[in-house]
């Protein structure tokens, strides 16, 4: 991945309802949504849905399908992973780097 490429992913995900629909396509896995579906579930009107879709497809972050009356949308995992491989390139400067992190834990209530 180029740095060009990287920014315009990164800019299309730099939104608070583009990153929502984005992460909601990567929960949903190869087989997407329908576009109802993801507008019913994050509740945002079909117009606005297709504003957001439409930067996120630019980028190369989704992708679409037409199943008979209905668009399908799906996460570009391989674009994702390409993303994720350029962030972390030549991480710790090729020597070994710390443990990644974990992940945060919720505290149960008391």
């Amino acid at each position: 991945m180029d740095t060009k490429t990287a920014v315009r992913s990164l800019a299309a995900l730099a939104q608070d309802s583009r990153l929502e629909v984005f992460r909601l396509l990567v929960q949903a896995g190869p087989e997407g949504l329908a576009a109802g579906d993801i507008a019913e579930r994050l509740g945002m009107p079909g117009s606005t849905l297709s504003f957001h879709v439409k930067t996120l497809s630019q980028a190369g972050l989704v992708e679409s399908r037409q199943a008979s009356r209905f668009i399908y949308y799906s996460a570009r995992f391989s674009a994702m992973n390409e993303l994720i491989a350029f962030l972390g390139e030549n991480c710790c400067g090729g020597r070994a780097c710390l443990p990644a992190a974990a992940p945060l834990r919720r505290r149960r209530a008391s």
